[in-house]
């Protein structure tokens, strides 16, 4: 794996367009405050896919069919299953 340059934050601050144009071309850098690791300044690559939010509302009513008549009943049976 390559490995990361490091810049203190004051230093890239003073470089970010180079930075910004070697991100661009796949060169990752970690920007360090007080000699630790602060941020990272990635290739857009690097960033996984946003992945959807899905509302819980849309599970709404599908588990209606789970449950007998005497729900107080089905809780305690489901409990007793897992101890």
């Amino acid at each position: 794996m390559k490995t990361m340059k490091e810049l203190g934050a004051e230093q890239a601050r003073r470089h970010l367009p180079k930075l910004l144009d070697q991100a661009h071309r796949g060169e990752a850098t970690i920007i360090t405050k007080h000699g630790k690791p602060y941020a990272a300044l990635v290739p857009l690559s690097a960033i996984p896919p946003e992945v959807p939010v899905v509302s819980v509302f849309g599970l709404r009513g599908s588990a209606k069919h789970c449950w007998s008549d005497q729900p107080n009943k089905d809780i305690n049976d489901i409990r007793e299953d897992w101890d």
